[in-house]
């Protein structure tokens, strides 16, 4: 049973943004610091990529660990509704699987964020130099 009525769940849930959020932020304040320039939400791209870099053909996408499913203390789902979160998220998943192939298909690299990563921005940033900077024939990235 849920602790919240369905009026304070909803409220609850729509307050949940899907741009601009902190970790995007975090990331973006931290590449621009290092002199990238880039484009946002390229809404004509599969998935609209939170950051891009068009001159690349590259994108950044940003996820949360609990929406994308991630497999990391943050990604566990809630003991309450149970299949509804599981079909929820398997199905958010599979959105981002076709999202990625979809941007290869256009010629485009990908780059996933999850969230639990900017905890080390260091490390990130330096995975995210390499991604930005090599040729993208040369590298696989892991999704």
């Amino acid at each position: 049973m849920d602790a919240h009525t369905t009026a304070q769940r909803r409220k609850n849930m729509q307050a949940v943004k899907s741009e601009n959020t902190k970790p995007e932020l975090a990331v973006r304040r931290a590449l621009f610091a290092r002199g990238y320039r880039f484009r946002l939400h390229r809404r004509d791209l599969p998935g609209s990529p939170d950051i891009v870099f068009p001159g690349r053909k590259k994108a950044v996408l940003i996820h949360g660990c609990f929406w994308h499913g991630h497999d990391c203390p943050r990604g566990r789902a809630p003991k309450t509704r149970v299949d509804f979160w599981r079909d929820k998220i398997e199905k958010n998943r599979a959105r981002d699987k076709r999202n990625h192939e979809n941007l290869e298909q256009l010629g485009w690299s990908s780059f996933t964020v999850w969230e639990c990563e900017i905890k080390d921005l260091e490390n990130l940033l330096k995975r995210l130099s390499i991604f930005l900077d090599v040729d993208s024939t040369s590298i696989q990235q892991r999704h």
